[in-house]
């Protein structure tokens, strides 16, 4: 896969094109940082947007569900896929209404999903799913079975034609405007977790492990 993607008609950034990026490790990164997608396609006319559950393993992105969903079932039978992930990294402040805005690094990515058959690409898709989650959880946590294996569908979408777009930086405000007595600036954001919440039916005598004890995302 090259380094960077080719823009096509569909992948171009138009509005505020200098936020837009084709670099692949610039997508490879807000991928692998985000925890959802949402996943849009049409059924007879009808659109659907559904967030999942996914993960990049190389030049794919994985995603899964219920063997009996109505995404997974269409995507399958070969239907376009647009699937895209957004990190939110601060509230923009200005001085007027209407130069609002927001800071954050987003990725599209369209194609056509493939169905994942081949059991051990489905378990490295598993595998690739909880340790973006909690590095290390695969290990201690019992492995699939051959019944949720069956259960679970999972579908591979190419990382071929796909983009990213980001804001960064204070508010950008009409010139006349700076001299308001309003306050401007940026509120920063990030995903925090709180103290891990042991369930009621686990062993007080089980150590919290410390993937869960000191949980953090972000770059």
């Amino acid at each position: 896969m090259p380094e960077t993607l080719e823009p096509t008609q569909r992948t171009r950034v138009v509005r505020e094109p200098h936020r837009g990026s084709y670099d692949r490790e610039t997508i490879d990164a807000i991928l692998d940082e985000g925890l959802v997608c949402h996943v849009g396609f049409s059924v007879d006319g009808q659109p659907y947007v559904i967030p999942t559950m996914y993960a990049r393993v190389g030049d794919a992105v994985y995603f899964h569900g219920s063997a009996a969903s109505r995404m997974l079932r269409n995507l399958a039978a070969g239907i376009p896929v647009c699937l895209t992930v957004t990190l939110t990294d601060g509230l923009v402040l200005a001085r007027s209404v209407f130069n609002h805005s927001m800071n954050y690094r987003s990725v599209v990515a369209l194609g056509q999903a493939t169905l994942v058959n081949e059991a051990q690409e489905k378990l490295a898709a598993l595998h690739a799913f909880t340790e973006k989650i909690l590095p290390g959880r695969w290990n201690e946590a019992r492995q699939p079975s051959e019944k949720e294996l069956k259960a679970t569908s999972i579908l591979r979408l190419a990382l071929t034609e796909a983009s990213a777009k980001m804001r960064v930086g204070p508010p950008q405000d009409d010139e006349e405007d700076y001299a308001l007595r309003v306050w401007a600036g940026v509120v920063p954001l990030q995903l925090a977790a709180g103290p891990p919440i042991r369930d009621e039916r686990c062993d007080a005598g089980i150590p919290t492990p410390g993937y869960a004890e000191n949980y953090k995302r972000g770059s």
